[in-house]
């Protein structure tokens, strides 16, 4: 069984948040999932992130992966650096994980002038 850790979107249509779920890879993105993890309200600004460090830390030590976007929002809250902390064994237990990301920037199209 391939352990994932990802965004199980919840919410309504126009006004979405997402669960972080540990996850068997095979299931799809709104079914079954294992275990809760954490909060992610994008729309919120700036958007706020709840999360379960010591559950996360766990999963990924029994060999869980994360997907992209889970995988960029542990590196932008510290949880994944504080994880290679853990595992090269120092004190980690000082280390605070930021509750709020910023805003990404949006790509443009470049005009195209004839």
């Amino acid at each position: 069984m391939a352990l994932t850790i990802r965004l199980r979107r919840m919410g309504t249509r126009n006004a979405p948040y997402y669960r972080l779920v540990a996850t068997d890879s095979r299931n799809p993105r709104d079914g079954r999932f294992i275990e809760v993890l954490g909060y992610y309200h994008p729309l919120e600004q700036p958007g706020k992130v709840t999360l379960d460090g010591d559950k996360i830390i766990s999963w990924l030590e029994k060999g869980a992966e994360t997907s992209d976007t889970v995988n960029s929002l542990l590196k932008e809250t510290g949880l994944l650096e504080k994880w290679a902390r853990k595992k090269k064994g120092e004190d980690v237990s000082v280390m605070e994980l930021k509750t709020t990301i910023t805003e990404r920037v949006k790509k443009r199209k470049a005009k195209v002038t004839k």
